[in-house]
């Protein structure tokens, strides 16, 4: 009842008396891992009190106060995280009680071995009384007992070892009801506080950042050189230090993590740090450095001027990193590390779309199989199994039956046209647009035939394979702004159409359930760190021509509430600003709610050299609108940068700054940050660029001839066919994601600077409905890279002694 006054509920889990040591940690793990218990009392003989015992339990939840670490900040005198044990405090409160001072007298201290001993102990000389301790079987106990002499207000305090009780006895009298009472009121108390503690460590917690120093060679060494030279910090203290909870990180080792969802919900009211982009201008064939560029800023803003930044990157596909380009973890002095770990397999999340994606594919083949080769009841035998005589629809097949009219639940209660509709997909063969995926550049898988054993009795038909990024679940993932949302799109991907012209769905395949249980880790955006040791969250990586080429939304959220109202999170854009950065602006924030503060827009001298070049190039032209801050990443003269910079500023960007951090590090983009600094205090005018209700058609033009520059578009046949089937559908209302060449403004991978006089053909256009975006195709759109004649696994290799990776890059 006294529990229930002061607002505690208490929960009593009683253990056999045999039960071991190892069923008692299992239950104190339990209660750890537990949110809704904030303080455990472990009222268990001495015996079982075994410093294991006590060490398992988590030292903010040890309200007894008695665990190694509680007991050494006793110790130590620091109390703002332990607790001080409850019968120690009862015994100082009734010491405390009496009118004389206790400072100088002397306490004789009987028994009390173990933490309540050394904690008494403690306690007593703190207030500066001299404790004594004996033990009963000591000779001279009789002696010292005899010698206290009340005139002195000398104390002698008897510990029972027998049942582990407090029997206070002094010269001046006690009451042992008393004492369990303090004994209470300090232990619910220390729950009380275990509580205040947590609900405090609930709020935003400011920054603690230590960056790791970098000392610049020159010449520059390799990638990967620099990465190994420089020791990152434990992924756990780089949590702690910029105000993550233990509980919502999930280590992948030493360096990497990911970081829990619920970390949202915690921080729902915290405002939003700025939000800025990095985007590119039409770059050259191996990219113009936005990802080094990231980096540089965020070291920049965080080691250096000592504002909170986090960097958003996308996760690199493993077709590139042994393909011609290479890794994408960012350049020289500018680098998220370890960069072998995020080149590679990093914490599996691409592994777990190939096999969602994977499923889907084996389910579309299975079920065209199995209606090929049985009839309406066998199909429905099999598809509603009876279990004991009972048969019964699950979840996922009562909504097949809903979307299709049959508001039954009852197997037995369907007609025959009912089961029919039911069991039957039936998928056009020549209609599929689910290809199977692989994280591997090969050409070969491009075409293939499936089904040609004679166990698939001849059901072959022709499909194809796409390198993993490519699939529509990493779409899906990195638009998702929750598990419930990503659950939703899943189930909504169109994989093929019937031959009577209806979509189907992953749900109609009855997979979508099992889609989201494989991608539940692979939601969680990964933290790393980059060569300073700033904060990097790593997540997704979607094709930027057929899919939007942005990292997750979900990172950026995460990012935005972690680095508190006056930080910074960084994010780029896949290839041009003409691509990455139009689907940045009105599919990704469209998507998310959010809107960005800052634009910085990453050229090089050499890509514009490449693109023509000369006094009467106009570059900047066709995308000023959306720029702020012009960023020159310096591979030229100095001459050169000087003009670059007055064209940029002259074009309509706030500033436009040359940046060294490539060789020099955060330190080289100092410049960078003081203008995206500048930049974010001004006020944003950010529009989208069409309005989402228009018609399709008017949505593909709007993009053509306001981004690319083209007098206007052409549809082919199956172009038009297409749209008025997505009309028909009731997809028009999505956003547009054009597929096209990186290479120029226009559709013609040759055409450089910004061509003009072009009408840009619309070849097909496809949807990808999960995600929700329409993908017209301008021209034809490769998903699976081939390999060069000399690929980049040549060089790359593994010591077997060290275990150190050579050769990427």
């Amino acid at each position: 009842s006294f529990c229930f006054q002061i607002g505690l509920n208490v929960t009593q889990i009683c253990l056999t008396k045999e039960c071991t040591e190892d069923e008692i940690v299992e239950e104190v793990l339990k209660l750890n891992d537990d949110p809704r218990v904030h303080g455990v009392h472990l009222r268990l003989p001495p015996a079982s009190l075994t410093s294991r015992v006590l060490n398992a339990l988590k030292p903010e939840k040890d309200v007894d106060g008695i665990s190694d670490l509680n007991m050494g900040r006793l110790v130590r005198g620091d109390l703002s995280k332990g607790f001080v044990p409850p019968r120690a405090s009862a015994v100082m409160d009734l010491l405390e009680k009496h009118d004389t001072p206790l400072e100088g007298k002397t306490v004789l201290l009987i028994g009390g071995e173990g933490p309540f001993g050394v904690a008494l102990q403690c306690l007593m000389e703190r207030s500066g009384l001299v404790a004594l301790k004996n033990q009963w079987s000591s000779k001279s106990l009789q002696s010292q007992v005899c010698a206290c002499d009340s005139t002195y207000f000398t104390y002698f305090l008897c510990i029972n070892p027998s049942v582990n009780h407090l029997l206070p006895v002094c010269l001046t009298g006690g009451s042992v009801e008393y004492i369990v009472i303090v004994i209470k009121i300090t232990l619910y108390g220390n729950v009380v506080r275990s509580c205040s503690r947590w609900l405090q460590a609930q709020q935003y917690q400011p920054w603690h950042l230590q960056c790791l120093k970098l000392q610049p060679l020159t010449p520059v060494p390799s990638d990967i050189e620099i990465s190994r030279a420089q020791t990152p910090k434990p992924v756990d203290q780089l949590a702690e230090e910029i105000g993550l909870l233990p509980e919502e990180l999930e280590a992948y080792g030493r360096s990497k993590a990911k970081v829990r969802l619920s970390l949202l919900d915690r921080l729902h009211k915290q405002p939003d740090g700025k939000y800025v982009l990095v985007a590119g201008i039409t770059p050259t064939p191996l990219g113009e450095g936005k990802s080094t560029v990231t980096i540089g800023l965020v070291q920049a803003l965080s080691a250096h001027l000592k504002l909170n930044s986090f960097a958003c990157l996308r996760q690199p596909s493993q077709g590139p990193t042994f393909g011609v380009k290479g890794g994408a973890a960012g350049g020289g002095y500018a680098q998220v590390i370890p960069m072998e770990e995020f080149n590679l397999h990093l914490t599996g999340d691409i592994h777990a779309i190939t096999a969602a994606n994977n499923l889907v594919a084996a389910a579309i083949d299975a079920r065209m199989l199995h209606e090929a080769t049985q009839s309406d009841k066998a199909l429905f035998n099999r598809l509603v199994p009876s279990v004991n005589g009972v048969r019964r629809f699950s979840p996922i097949q009562i909504s097949r039956l809903h979307r299709l009219g049959i508001n039954k639940i009852d197997p037995a209660s369907l007609t025959p046209q009912d089961v029919s509709t039911f069991v039957r997909l039936d998928l056009d063969p020549s209609k599929i647009t689910w290809q199977r995926v692989v994280d591997t550049n090969d050409r070969f898988l491009r075409k293939i035939t499936v089904g040609q054993a004679s166990t698939e009795k001849g059901q072959m038909r022709e499909t194809g394979f796409d390198i993993a990024v490519a699939s529509e679940i990493m779409a899906i993932l990195a638009l998702a702004d929750s598990l419930e949302d990503m659950r939703t799109r899943l189930a909504r991907m169109v994989v093929g159409t019937s031959r009577s012209g209806q979509p189907v769905t992953a749900e109609d395949l009855g997979v979508s359930g099992a889609l989201v249980v494989l991608m539940k880790d692979a939601i969680k955006p990964t933290l790393m760190q980059t060569l300073e040791g700033t904060p990097v969250f790593v997540h997704a990586g979607p094709f930027a021509n057929i899919a939007h080429g942005n990292s997750s939304v979900l990172a950026d959220k995460l990012a935005l509430k972690l680095v508190g109202r006056d930080g910074f999170v960084v994010t780029e854009a896949g290839f041009g600003a003409d691509i990455g950065m139009e689907k940045f602006f009105n599919i990704k924030c469209r998507t998310s709610g959010l809107r960005p503060d800052v634009v910085v827009l990453v050229a090089t001298v050499r890509a514009l050299k490449m693109h023509g070049g000369g006094s009467n190039y106009v570059w900047l032209s066709p995308i000023h609108s959306f720029s702020d801050v012009v960023e020159l990443n310096n591979q030229c003269t100095d001459a050169e940068i000087e003009l670059v910079c007055q064209m940029a500023k002259e074009s309509g960007a706030s500033d436009a700054v040359p940046c060294h951090h490539w060789a020099q590090g955060g330190r080289g983009s100092l410049d960078l940050a003081r203008a995206v600094n500048e930049a974010a205090s001004r006020p944003s005018n950010f529009q989208f660029l069409y309005n989402i209700e228009m018609p399709i058609v008017e949505k593909i033009r709007t993009i053509a001839t306001k981004v690319y520059g083209a007098d206007d578009i052409e549809l082919s046949p199956e172009a038009v066919a297409k749209i008025d089937y997505y009309n028909q559908q009731g997809y028009g209302s999505l956003p547009i994601c054009m597929a096209k060449t990186h290479l120029s403004l226009s559709h013609m991978p040759d055409k450089k600077g910004v061509p003009t006089g072009f009408v840009l053909p619309i070849r097909d256009v496809r949807a990808s409905i999960g995600a929700g975006f329409i993908y017209p195709l301008v021209g034809t759109m490769s998903t699976m890279p081939g390999l060069p004649t000399r690929p980049c696994f040549y060089d790359i290799d593994l010591d077997p002694v060290t275990e150190e990776i050579t050769g990427l890059f």
